[in-house]
């Protein structure tokens, strides 16, 4: 069987939150439980899950997916699982139409693969892993310093539905304003991303995007202190 998880992946200004707060901590504090592999700002959606054909679950995925277009959360604060080991992380408020795609997502893919135990409620914890697995003993030290900073705020969209594979590799996207599976080329590729911002702007009756120079996009990579 083949191992499998769902997610979505932050972009833009929440991306480069997400990841400055993950490093701020791990150097502040010594701490490595997240920055072992790379950091990718995401939400699980689904799994880990185990199935006999990804074919299926990509299917699955294609099926819920072509119901939703605009689909918006918000990234606010910071939260916490009071668990052994610890996790600190961004919470994830999501909308009505994040909660219940997500939970038409568990119902099809428990169809074709086993998920855990956690995929099979419609309660479901949004959220975005700041620190983990080696925090126990500073968890306090940590989330004080956390309360302490100012608490974002960002407003973003599901844009894509990942499906990553072994090694954390995308096996493909699905697309929700493009309606089209993306292969892993595509999902990597710059000129798809466009594509797919393009169509954002286009439905949220915004002008097409003017290119950004190069020096403000220096600026923008490292706005934070």
């Amino acid at each position: 069987m083949a191992g499998f998880l769902v997610e979505l992946r932050m972009y833009g200004y929440a991306k480069e939150y997400a990841k400055h707060r993950v490093y701020s901590v791990a150097k502040k504090f010594r701490v490595k439980g997240v920055t072992r592999k790379k950091v990718v700002p995401h939400v699980s959606l689904y799994g880990p899950g185990r199935t006999n054909d990804i074919a299926q679950v990509i299917s699955a995925i294609k099926k819920v997916g072509q119901r939703y277009t605009l689909v918006p959360f918000k990234v606010k604060g910071f939260g916490y699982f009071d668990t052994r080991p610890k996790v600190i992380y961004l919470d994830i408020i999501p909308s009505p139409e994040l909660k219940e795609l997500r939970w038409e997502l568990s119902r099809e893919l428990r169809k074709v693969s086993t998920g855990q135990s956690w995929d099979r409620g419609r309660h479901h914890s949004f959220h975005a892993t700041i620190a983990f697995h080696d925090i126990d003993r500073k968890f306090n030290q940590i989330w004080s310093y956390l309360k302490s900073e100012e608490q974002p705020n960002i407003d973003q969209h599901l844009l894509r539905i990942t499906v990553i594979g072994n090694g954390r590799r995308i096996v493909c996207e699905y697309d929700l304003l493009l309606k089209r599976v993306l292969n892993r080329r595509q999902a990597l590729s710059k000129s798809w991303w466009r594509r797919t911002w393009k169509r954002l702007r286009e439905l949220q009756g915004l002008p097409p995007e003017k290119p950004i120079p190069f020096m403000e996009r220096l600026k923008t990579l490292f706005r934070f202190g």
